[in-house]
């Protein structure tokens, strides 16, 4: 690939923010509700943290994750990395309709499990394109690592 025009470029890093930032609204809508009323009564961990903290490590996650996409998309173009990329963004919005939304956390065990999956699928397949783009979805993984320890431990606790 020779390089995207300069207005180009920006206009797809702007559609991957779009698409990244759209997903998180889409997973708060499916929690606002639950996390009000439901998520308070079960038994959770010691090591659960406080709500406030979840907007803005996701926010900075989807951000990141919008960068290495649109890296990657600089080096190769539109390719099946990208197909990997969405269907680990899926997953990631489906967890919080099948967790929150659905209030079924074995549901959201399930769905988490093929989540992390997806991300370090997407993950390698990133870095073996573009190295930072596989850096920037590092604490994504960690990120989702500790919701999966997070997650199990509610799946046991309740």
């Amino acid at each position: 690939m020779t390089g995207p025009s300069s207005a180009r470029s920006t206009g797809v890093l702007a559609g991957f923010i779009v698409a990244c930032l759209g997903g998180g609204v889409l997973a708060g809508l499916a929690t606002s509700n639950s996390v009000q009323t439901w998520y308070p009564q079960l038994a959770k961990p010691s090591w659960t943290p406080p709500g406030w903290l979840f907007a803005p490590v996701w926010t900075a996650l989807y951000l990141m994750m919008a960068v290495a996409a649109w890296r990657v998309w600089r080096r190769i173009g539109w390719g099946w990395p990208h197909a990997l990329f969405a269907i680990q963004l899926a997953l990631n919005i489906a967890w919080s309709f099948s967790f929150f939304a659905a209030r079924n956390p074995v549901v959201g065990m399930i769905n988490i499990v093929a989540l992390w999956c997806a991300i370090v699928a997407t993950l390698i397949v990133f870095l073996r394109i573009d190295r930072i783009s596989g850096a920037l979805l590092v604490p994504y993984l960690l990120w989702v690592s500790f919701a999966s320890a997070l997650n199990a431990a509610i799946v046991a606790a309740n």
